[in-house]
C-alpha cells in the first residue's frame, strides 16, 4: 500500500513539472486607465522616483522600507533601490527611456525571489486625457512557470498594477 501512494506521488510530481515545462518562456502584465491629464503632467510623476510614494502601491508595504536614489535626478539615467521586509523584498529600478510618450524601467528584484524584468509606462493622448498603459514583462524561468501553476501572477500583480493606475489617476487629476 505504501509503494503504490510512493508512486501515486511520484507520478503527480513528474506530471506537474512535465506540465509547468509546457507554460510559456516569458510573461506579461499589464493593466489600463484613463487619466483626465496630459502625458506632460503624467510622466514626471513616473519619470522621478522621488514621486512614487505619492501613488505606487509599494511604497507602503513597509513603513521603514530604505530607500536609496542614485544616478539622474529623474528621467534616463535614474536609480531607485530598496531594501525592506519579507514582503517589501529588495531590489533597483533604473529608467532606460523616458519621453512623453513612453517610460522604460530596467526592475531587478533581489529578495524574495531573483528577477529581472522590465516595466514599461505607455501614455496615449485620448480625448480630454491619457490613456496609461502599466506593464511588466520577462523571461519565465522553470521555478517560475511551477509557481504558476499555484500563484496567479497576473491577478496578484494586476490587483497591484490597477491601486497604482488609480492612485496616479487621483494625483495627475488632483
Amino acid at each position: 500500500m505504501v509503494k503504490i501512494i510512493l508512486i501515486v506521488i511520484v507520478v503527480l510530481i513528474v506530471a506537474l513539472l512535465a506540465y509547468a515545462a509546457t507554460r510559456p518562456n516569458s510573461f506579461r502584465i499589464q493593466r489600463t486607465k484613463i487619466v483626465k491629464a496630459s502625458p506632460e503632467k503624467i510622466v514626471p510623476l513616473i519619470a522621478d522616483f522621488h514621486s512614487w510614494g505619492s501613488w505606487s502601491p509599494w511604497e507602503k508595504v513597509d513603513p521603514s522600507m530604505k530607500r536609496t536614489f542614485s544616478g539622474a535626478a529623474s528621467g534616463k539615467g535614474a536609480v531607485y533601490a530598496w531594501e525592506g521586509n519579507g514582503k517589501a523584498g529588495s531590489g533597483r529600478m533604473e529608467i532606460k527611456e523616458s519621453s512623453p510618450s513612453k517610460v522604460t524601467i530596467q526592475l531587478d528584484f533581489i529578495k524574495p525571489f531573483e528577477a529581472h524584468n522590465t516595466a514599461e509606462f505607455t501614455l496615449e493622448p485620448v480625448g480630454d486625457g491619457t490613456n496609461v498603459t502599466w506593464a511588466m514583462y520577462g523571461p519565465s524561468p522553470f521555478i517560475a512557470k511551477v509557481m504558476g501553476i499555484f500563484f496567479n501572477m497576473d491577478r496578484v500583480v494586476g490587483k497591484d498594477f490597477e491601486t497604482g493606475l488609480e492612485n496616479l489617476k487621483a494625483v495627475a487629476e488632483g
